[in-house]
């Protein structure tokens, strides 16, 4: 059975919130709802809106030299970073840019820097952008890979968190559990009230999309 996807009503009506109920797998717990960022990430009008939305959530006195981008965000990185010059915002980089950089995952999920990568790491005040942070396992894992290697996290952005805060940070996001979508659940599979009422898994998601089971 395909994935039925329902657009909500939140608080911001330029950027549309699709789901779709059920039961899902991801990689760190299961949840009740299937959040589709798939247009918001790669269509450019949307991420457009999204990036001139976390750019105003963001402080003027803020340096960003590079923006972390995480879960196919790069589209809205790339308008965030072409924004945040626009508005004038400050950076250390010599050629007075914002750099887009993607992290490499290794087998054990930790974020890498190949050496031609690194240099816009090591030194650089870096925003982390996430398509959604539930847990906050990915955005812990890439603010910890930043000071690994001597980079200095500037904040973290996401299109939709369950969480406020996440490894000392305030999460600008678009859309949020609280007020745009107060039912959402997320627990591990081991508390999953669905899983201890016998529901069966409608689908595994993650950052790149949804594989029905049925």
């Amino acid at each position: 059975m395909a994935i039925r996807l329902f657009e909500t009503r939140t608080n911001n009506s330029n950027v549309p919130l699709r789901v779709a109920m059920g039961h899902y797998a991801t990689s760190h717990s299961h949840i009740n709802y299937y959040i589709d960022l798939t247009l918001t990430k790669h269509r450019l009008s949307e991420a457009r809106e999204v990036a001139a939305h976390l750019c105003s959530m963001i402080s003027q006195a803020t340096v960003i030299d590079t923006i972390l981008c995480l879960d196919g965000t790069e589209v809205i990185g790339a308008c965030m970073a072409s924004e945040l010059t626009r508005k004038g915002f400050n950076n250390v980089n010599a050629h007075n840019t914002i750099y887009v950089v993607t992290p490499e995952h290794t087998t054990g999920s930790q974020l890498i820097f190949r050496d031609n990568a690194a240099p816009m790491i090591v030194g650089k005040h870096v925003l982390v952008l996430a398509a959604s942070v539930t847990t906050g396992y990915t955005v812990q894992a890439a603010v910890e890979a930043i000071r690994y290697y001597s980079g200095k996290p500037a904040g973290v952005c996401a299109i939709f968190t369950c969480l406020e805060e996440c490894s000392g940070f305030e999460i600008n996001a678009v859309f949020n559990q609280k007020n745009d979508l107060p039912d959402y659940s997320s627990k591990p599979s081991h508390e999953c009230p669905m899983c201890k009422n016998g529901r069966r898994l409608d689908a595994m998601v993650n950052a790149f999309g949804v594989s029905s089971f049925t």
